[in-house]
């Protein structure tokens, strides 16, 4: 297996949240550092990815490829009836 470089980061994380990734740790069979390790770099990716999409939006909104306010509420009031209006495009 290749080594890769690592640093050690530390933080204070409140008693429950701590115990929580002790039981996981013994119930999964792998280390405290594993377990937040896996955490960590799912929440880093979640955030790229919101960051991206954040992009994409603004990129839209720029562009004008938006749908008018009233259109949506207009759909959203129209939800609870027999027939709904189609969503807007």
């Amino acid at each position: 297996m290749a080594q890769t470089d690592t640093k050690v980061l530390t933080a204070h994380v409140p008693l429950p949240l701590a115990e929580k990734v002790d039981q996981l740790a013994a119930k999964l069979e792998r280390s405290r550092g594993w377990i937040i390790k896996q955490a960590l770099a799912a929440w880093v990716d979640q955030e790229e990815e919101r960051g991206r999409l954040t992009r994409e939006a603004l990129a839209d909104v720029d562009a004008g490829r938006v749908i008018d306010h009233q259109a949506v509420q207009a759909w959203a009031d129209s939800l609870s009836a027999d027939k709904p209006l189609p969503v807007p495009r």
